[in-house]
């Protein structure tokens, strides 16, 4: 890119970010509008073309720190002014001031104009030589004449520059598993427009809605391949719910059961058992804790929660009817919602 063109050409506006944007959010700018102007996404427009080639520009020169100080500086010292190679007496394209007058004041001393000459000694290149070392290496991307980072031309220098070949869009996709799968971890076979294929691997403890990242497996591109993004949905299960890392379940039991106590073989996920004991007297949306059987998920390990619920049967025979009767009038003096009444007035 020429000198010039760093005057005229605003990347900040380009890429719809401030001039004391971060790196993140120039990062957060430039993939959002790539996805949306990729040549991909608009095969055949020529303005989205060119839009795309303007945002990767702008974007190769403000993600790399130094040379978005080199930008910034360009900028702020040719504010108002124009570049031009005007030899002696030339005229410049703003208000005559030309390049020796802007630069006129830093090697001459501030008087007068000077002409420098870029064939023999005492060219650009001896002149931005006492910035950066010999052999043009200064902060201004090296000499004037050519070669690597030069104003004239070449690789990265002002005149030739060339943004990095972009990478391949990224792919979005949604898979779904049982909530079994999502506790003891899975591979599922994800099959793209091209029929290819791609196998994910779905860690044990993956949640609902978590999106997985599998690097170099978008789409392709010039500068390589994108990303492939993996949301994972999370079946229902009719016994087991997650909370957390918790897996709940509900264990029914009998009136007689919750009343004299019991032992209940409950089913876990990782599609064995564990023996549960219900205390005597317990009532229904008692609480009992299973260390340890719940999901996984790093170095963390939820519990299982298991909840009582007393269970009756639909029709009853007189022999149960009158059990009940019985019970009834032997624990006459319990009133199970004696406090209703105290607790409702808090």
């Amino acid at each position: 890119m020429a000198s010039q063109d760093w005057i005229d050409k605003d990347f900040y506006t380009v890429l719809g970010v401030s001039k004391d944007a971060s790196q993140a959010d120039i990062k957060k700018a430039y993939r959002k509008l790539a996805r949306k102007y990729h040549p991909d996404q608009n095969p055949g427009d020529a303005a989205a073309e060119k839009k795309f080639k303007d945002i990767t520009e702008a974007n190769s020169v403000l993600s790399d720190p130094e040379e978005r100080k080199q930008y910034d500086a360009i900028r702020a010292m040719g504010s108002g002014a124009r570049f031009t190679a005007g030899g002696p007496g030339g005229a410049s394209n703003a208000g005559g001031a030309g390049f020796e007058d802007l630069f006129g004041g830093l090697f001459n001393g501030g008087g007068g104009r000077r002409s420098y000459s870029t064939s023999g000694g005492g060219g650009f290149e001896d002149l931005f030589a006492q910035f950066g070392g010999q052999g043009g290496n200064s902060r201004f991307g090296g000499g004037f004449g050519g070669g690597q980072g030069g104003f004239g031309g070449g690789q990265g220098g002002f005149g030739g520059y060339q943004a990095p070949p972009a990478k391949g869009e990224d792919i979005h996709t949604t898979t779904t598993i049982p909530l079994r799968s999502a506790y003891n971890g899975t591979t599922v076979k994800l099959r793209r427009g091209n029929g290819q294929s791609t196998t994910v691997r779905v860690p044990k403890g993956v949640k609902d809605g978590q999106r997985l990242k599998i690097a170099g497996k978008g789409h392709s591109g010039p500068g390589g391949h994108g990303d492939l993004f993996v949301t994972v949905k999370v079946k229902e299960h009719p016994f087991f719910t997650r909370e957390g890392q918790d897996v709940h379940v509900d264990i029914p039991v009998t009136a007689a059961e919750a009343g004299l106590g019991t032992t209940v073989q409950v089913p876990t996920l990782d599609e064995g058992h564990v023996t549960v004991r219900v205390p005597a007297g317990t009532s229904s949306g008692h609480r009992m804790r299973v260390k340890g059987k719940g999901f996984t998920s790093g170095s963390t390990t939820g519990n299982m929660i298991v909840t009582v619920q007393i269970q009756l049967p639909a029709d009853l025979d007189d022999a149960a009817q009158d059990a009940l009767r019985a019970f009834a009038r032997a624990t006459e003096g319990f009133d199970p919602r004696g406090s209703l009444n105290e607790e409702a007035a808090v």
